[in-house]
């Protein structure tokens, strides 16, 4: 007994007692949360509620309430997922990339059609859209990748082929729905993951060379409700009671909010049903109008620090995974809300994209919320080193 070590004894008591006791390691993950970044979330999220009330005419059906049990269970399933270890997530991401592709394809053979376009499947008696598990998927397929090859090996072009073929093939499917907007979404997201990966100047200078060409064959190829839409986002006022007439009502209910807004429920344009899809891409609209520019402005700088709180937890992220992991799930939250707030306030085409814990959905909140799981697992396991021997060795 005289020969032991305390100290050494001590730490094999604690291994054994963490081997024992699990429950001890799920304790302290749990209080390793951000539950300040939680609370975040469940503040904007109570937003949408308070918004898709109002726009159910008063009444939590059929919109609040079915968004709050999907947020309740978004909000379980960001927990579980956050107590999942890095090396975990890396093993999981072929694996979930295929099943996302798999899905991609089963619904352009068989995907339910609506809005003129075919973006649904149903899977267990449940309407699911494909395109965003899609994008959660990219990201964390994206971040095994580079997160297995070091910067020096950056530099070699054939190394990026695979990865950009990983980009592509979800980008092609999701644009054959056709859904731009999301199609877009996932090449910003890709694009980001690159360049934070360490992509060379000069390999980025020669993938943004052909893009003029490749935008005109894209164009060439859009349906003509897309290219109606492009037109009309030039001259909205040249078709007001067709293709303009979302963006007309859009920018009138905008103005009509001033700056402190009509009142809870008591917008014009929206709650006489002359604002266009007002529960899912038209909702900060409908904010707008009724709480007006300091209200629109609230809910803006909202996602904002949710967008700087994924910043940060990848700044602060130890190992390579995790950082690039972070900063995928944040560029792809910054251009969910980018798109659907420039959309609305005519800045782009309207192209269906709904603002994230806000616009009522199902399949866009479970996306976001396991986007959450996987920035909040970055955060919890932040000083784990896994794979930086390997790095250093290369």
């Amino acid at each position: 007994m005289a020969g032991l070590d305390p100290r050494k004894s001590g730490g094999r008591f604690r291994k054994r007692l963490l081997r024992a006791e699990p429950s001890f390691r799920i304790l302290s993950k749990l209080w390793s949360v951000s539950w300040l970044y939680v609370l975040l979330i469940c503040v904007l999220a109570g937003v949408g509620y308070v918004s898709l009330y109002s726009a159910g005419g008063g009444s939590a059906r059929p919109f609040a309430g079915p968004q709050a049990m999907r947020f309740g269970f978004g909000l379980v399933l960001m927990i579980t997922v956050a107590m999942m270890p890095p090396r975990f997530l890396v093993r999981i991401a072929v694996p979930l990339y295929i099943v996302a592709i798999g899905l991609l394809v089963a619904v352009l053979r068989m995907g339910h059609v609506g809005k003129g376009a075919e973006r649904w499947i149903m899977l267990g008696g449940m309407q699911v859209q494909p395109s965003e598990y899609a994008k959660v998927a990219l990201v964390l397929m994206l971040a095994a990748w580079f997160h297995r090859i070091s910067y020096a090996r950056m530099g070699n072009p054939l190394w990026l082929i695979p990865p950009t073929l990983m980009v592509l093939l979800p980008v092609g499917l999701v644009l054959k729905e056709p859904n731009l907007g999301t199609g877009v979404i996932i090449g910003g997201v890709g694009a980001a993951m690159f360049f934070a990966a360490g992509m060379r100047l000069w390999q980025i200078a020669l993938l943004i060379l052909p893009t003029p060409v490749l935008l005109k064959i894209a164009y060439a190829h859009l349906h003509d409700y897309q290219k109606a839409r492009i037109t009309t986002f030039m001259h909205p006022e040249s078709d007001p009671l067709g293709a303009g007439y979302n963006i007309i009502q859009s920018k009138i209910a905008l103005g009509s909010g001033g700056m402190w807004g009509q009142g809870y429920m008591r917008g014009t344009q929206g709650q006489l049903n002359f604002l266009p899809e007002k529960q899912t891409d038209f909702i900060f609209t409908m904010i707008a109008e009724e709480w007006g520019y300091v209200g629109g402005i609230a809910v803006i700088g909202l996602l904002l620090l949710l967008i700087l709180g994924g910043m940060i937890m990848a700044i602060r992220s130890r190992n390579r995974f995790g950082r690039l992991l972070a900063l995928g799930i944040s560029v792809n939250f910054f251009l969910y809300c980018l798109v659907n707030l420039s959309m609305v306030m005519g800045a782009i085409p309207v192209g269906g994209v709904p603002l994230p814990l806000i616009s009522y959905g199902g399949s866009a909140m479970l996306d976001v919320m396991l986007g959450f799981g996987l920035l909040m697992s970055v955060w919890v396991h932040r000083n784990s080193r896994f794979g930086e021997e390997r790095e250093e060795q290369e």
